[in-house]
């Protein structure tokens, strides 16, 4: 461990102290901080669920806090990170809602973690978890292969309002999906999105040239959005990141209401004790302070979004019944 890391790691040590104490003097028979083997938590390994596949958003954001946990000594003893891809994210989420309490499984959340029990047959929603904090928001890049004709968003719109464009994206109904209905609705063409599994499907779409544009984040699509293979023609957020600052934003252009953000997220299994959750938000609280924490915003294009605890809470609430509103006026479901 590195000698910057110490302060870091006391100050930490103070706030779990103090979060912790009062359920430390409860009582000689009663758990320190809500541990299932009723020692001092944590006392065993960790197992993060990432609930798709590898080189994604959610999975770099998770792998990031990993080793941020395990280098600043947040988490003092290992964490295994697990890929556990399907169904848009239903089969990580499913086994982590089927860890109920157990303190000892934890993952991160996108945009699909809200979309995804509204239309799909799936035990759980969002309310179900046990909510540890957001952590930065993920918005939207509207972008057209390198070598299209299209030279800004008023041109796409022009063309697209004759030819209804395939536009692509990741999920069915997700995020993705209810911006670009969102930008057809308000710049008044009928688009055809076309839905990939992952991100890695969607490029080689868009440079095949079978897609007329693509939604994709800053972060996922950098590779590409750098080479020049796909120019990005509109910001999807209030504020494009610096490497992006000659993109127009979706308010510039007076489509403000097109803005949907992509939310990264953490939580933990349901019915996790309140002490271990408030060991996470004071872990988590750390976990940003970071340079490490900033260097990736940036270098991922998010937008630091945070919100701890029952605030996190209140904002997932928030989410879904924007999310209901925006599927329901899309006809996908039934009012």
């Amino acid at each position: 461990m590195t000698r910057a890391a110490w302060p870091l790691s006391r100050r930490l040590r103070a706030a779990l102290a103090g979060a912790l104490l009062g359920a430390a003097a409860c009582g000689a028979g009663e758990q320190a901080a809500g541990d299932s083997d009723g020692g001092e938590y944590p006392s065993r390994r960790l197992t993060w669920t990432i609930p798709f596949g590898p080189g994604g958003g959610n999975d770099r954001m998770a792998r990031t806090l990993v080793e941020i946990l395990g280098r600043y000594e947040l988490y003092p003893l290992p964490i295994l990170p697990v890929n556990r891809a399907g169904g848009s994210g239903a089969q990580g989420w499913g086994q982590l809602y089927a860890a109920r309490g157990d303190v000892y499984h934890i993952s991160t959340v996108s945009g699909s973690f809200i979309a995804l029990p509204l239309q799909a047959d799936v035990p759980w929603g969002p309310g179900d978890f046990t909510p540890v904090a957001l952590l930065a928001a993920d918005d939207l890049v509207l972008a057209v292969p390198g070598d299209s004709p299209i030279g800004t968003f008023e041109d796409f719109v022009e063309r697209a309002r004759e030819t209804s464009p395939a536009i692509g994206g990741v999920g069915a109904l997700s995020v993705d999906f209810m911006i670009v209905h969102h930008l057809g609705r308000l710049a008044g063409f009928e688009p055809r999105y076309v839905s990939f599994n992952a991100h890695g499907e969607l490029a080689a779409a868009a440079l095949s040239r079978s897609l007329d544009a693509v939604v994709t984040s800053p972060g996922e699509g950098m590779g590409l959005l750098a080479s020049g293979d796909l120019r990005p023609i509109l910001y999807v957020g209030p504020e494009a990141p610096d490497w992006l600052a000659h993109v127009p934003t979706a308010p510039e252009l007076g489509y403000e209401e097109a803005m949907i953000s992509m939310p990264r997220g953490v939580v933990l299994p349901p019915d996790v004790p309140d002490e271990v959750r408030q060991w996470w938000i004071e872990a988590l609280r750390a976990a940003v302070e970071t340079r490490e924490w900033s260097d990736f915003l940036a270098s991922n294009g998010l937008r630091p979004d945070l919100r701890f605890g029952d605030d996190f809470a209140r904002y997932l609430e928030a989410v879904t019944g924007a999310f209901t509103e925006v599927f329901t006026e899309l006809g996908v479901l039934e009012p």
